[in-house]
């Protein structure tokens, strides 16, 4: 039994910790993991060569300048020329590692982009409704991109510069242990700093974030409805609601920028302090001979501890930066993940069965449906459809028509009962089978960007450009085809948007009818056409579904005279069943619907019109 009626559908971040984000991320991530040892070690070449420039220095000084009576400069030419070989080395090292990390991290988020994207498309319609499309859209792509930069650019410098403070600490504990303990306690207090700076940035970046979705959402929103926009007249409306959401991320945006400004410029005064400390303390040392053995120089060694002392804090002077974009990253990651863990209710069975072959028949077995967050829309519907059996569901808007054939597709699953295709339960039926012999020509007949004929060849891959023209032809259609620009060849534009709305449910049609399946669902795939097209489509029906199983919603009743049976829907129960003939001079339900839809279509067409071509109830 499906828990949808019980519980409310979404998809969240979570309250996940920066660390246990990390965490899962990597676990989701094994490229990532891949050749990290050689990366480190790679990190460890490149920071090893900033720690060789002071000792350089001390030894310069100290060896070739002030422990000589003449400067020593075969010594000093040969420190500088060592100290040149190890950068371009560690150089070579840095670029390595950068390519590397460059490399896995592409190569890691794209999978985890193409697994955020199946998982968007393996939650039912009541999970993507939960959810702003802009939002979805964001997820598989402005919030990987933030960890893609996050890796390509924080992670380099956080390997970097982790490795260069900590060869820089190391080397200072060798130079002067006392000078160290100094640095320590200037530079101590900021741990907490940043730990305090952490958990705010990480709230503030979740802010960004969803602010950025929501921006994302408004402006996806405006470009798509652009058309009810002019209609309406509404665009300083739209304006202000796109401006207000531009705002929105603006402010969330300032604030972390102030966050990371403020633990910038703490990070900056550390430095400095440390810095003048070393100065104060190390001369003092130096002349109390703390800083090198009796009668050798000190000059030199205090010289290399303000560069080494300079490596150590430096990391601190771009921790905001690098702060910054790891919250961001992990606020991107949290989003991710909380698509990447969100459990469909409605998933492909383990072990999935196969519908038997043949026609396919249909049982309602006291079926209940309840969206989250309101009444029944289906109570105890119990019903039976004979395989071959052509059937029309009707009812006023609202009965639970769409309802039912969303539960009849799988689209999303009963609160109660069980729906049955030829004896097998529909929760026990492998996608993929039920995708081959179950299909849907839902209402918008919703078409991709590109030709007619590659819209077609989504009901059957591979289908060929006869076989697309043959399509059309046994439809009734190939005059309308042969109309367009460049018949199969002529391009739909984005969701169609180039055909008009009845044009394109003719290549949703068309599409089913070369998936040629054994139950065919048309939720009014009808009502968007004018009443001639109705008429020429409805004949084409009429051979199509021949031998198969097929369930149309109809609003056009037009439909329901032609059907084998018609299944009457008010408020959520199966009221009436029957062939037209008889329902229609019941006085029930279907009869009251009938001399509704009747009138209306006299009053449309005029009192010479021809009530067999049908019209918008």
């Amino acid at each position: 039994m499906s828990q949808q009626g019980q519980t409310t559908l979404g998809i969240g971040t979570g309250p996940r910790g920066a660390w246990a984000t990390l965490v899962r991320g990597l676990q989701l991530s094994p490229e990532l993991r891949d050749g990290l040892a050689g990366t480190l070690l790679l990190a460890l070449m490149a920071t090893a060569g900033k720690v060789v420039v002071p000792v350089a220095v001390q030894q310069t000084i100290d060896v070739g300048v002030v422990a000589a009576d003449d400067p020593r400069t075969g010594l000093v030419a040969a420190a500088v020329a060592g100290s040149a070989v190890v950068l371009v080395l560690a150089s070579l090292a840095a670029y390595a590692m950068t390519y590397r990390l460059a490399r896995t991290s592409e190569t890691a988020l794209s999978s985890v982009r193409v697994a955020a994207f199946r998982r968007i498309h393996d939650l039912s319609v009541l999970h993507q409704a939960a959810e702003h499309r802009g939002a979805l859209v964001a997820r598989v792509t402005s919030d990987v991109d933030q960890i893609s930069r996050f890796i390509q650019w924080g992670g380099v410098i956080l390997i970097v510069r982790g490795g260069q403070a900590l060869l820089a600490l190391t080397a200072m504990a060798v130079y002067s242990w006392q000078l160290t303990l100094v640095v320590l306690v200037v530079v101590g207090p900021m741990a907490p700093l940043i730990y305090w700076f952490q958990g705010r940035l990480s709230a503030a970046f979740d802010l960004v974030r969803e602010r950025h979705a929501a921006m994302m959402t408004a402006v996806s929103e405006s470009v798509v409805g652009a058309a009810t926009v002019r209609a309406y007249g509404i665009e300083d409306r739209t304006e202000q609601r796109i401006s207000k959401r531009i705002g929105d991320e603006f402010w969330a945006q300032f604030r972390a920028g102030r966050l990371a400004s403020m633990m910038f410029s703490s990070a900056e005064v550390v430095a400095g302090v440390a810095t003048a400390a070393v100065v104060v303390v190390g001369v003092q040392l130096g002349l109390a001979g703390g800083l090198a053995p009796p009668g050798e120089p000190w000059v030199g060694r205090l010289a290399a501890f303000l560069f080494l002392v300079t490596l150590f804090v430096g990391p601190l002077r771009i921790a905001t930066e690098v702060l910054e974009q790891a919250q961001t990253a992990i606020s991107g990651w949290r989003r991710v993940l909380g698509v990447l863990d969100t459990q469909p209710d409605v998933a492909d069975p383990q072990h999935g069965r196969a519908i038997p072959d043949g026609p396919i028949g249909v049982r309602f077995e006291h079926v209940r449906f309840r969206y989250p967050t309101g009444d029944d829309v289906l109570r105890d519907v119990d019903l039976k459809i004979a395989p071959q059996t052509r059937v029309a569901v009707v009812g006023e808007t609202g009965s639970g028509k769409t309802t039912f054939s969303k539960l009849l597709t799988r689209l999303m699953d009963p609160t109660e009962g069980v729906v049955r295709l030829s004896g097998v339960p529909l929760t026990d039926v492998a996608f993929s089978d039920l995708r081959r012999r179950v299909v849907m020509v839902p209402q918008d007949g919703f078409l991709f960007d590109a030709t007619v004929a590659d819209n077609v060849r989504y009901g059957r891959p591979g289908c060929s450009d006869e076989q697309v023209r043959l399509a059309f032809l046994e439809l009734g259609l190939s005059d309308w085809l042969d109309s367009l620009p460049s018949a199969e060849h002529t391009e739909v534009g984005e969701r169609g948007e180039r055909l008009s709305v009845g044009e394109r449910q003719l290549v949703a049609l068309a599409r089913a009818y070369v998936a040629d399946p054994d139950l065919l669902v048309l939720d009014e795939a009808t009502s968007a056409v004018d009443p001639a097209t109705e008429v020429r489509i409805q004949r084409a029906l009429d051979s199509v579904t021949r031998g198969r199983t097929a369930i149309a919603i109809a609003h056009r009743l037009s439909t329901a005279e032609a059907a084998d049976e018609v299944v009457v829907f008010d408020d959520g129960d199966v009221v009436e069943r029957g062939p037209h003939s008889r329902l229609v001079t019941a006085g029930g339900v279907y009869a009251s619907l009938h001399a509704h839809w009747m009138a209306g279509t006299r009053s449309e067409a005029g009192p010479a019109a021809d009530p067999s071509q049908g019209a918008r109830a």
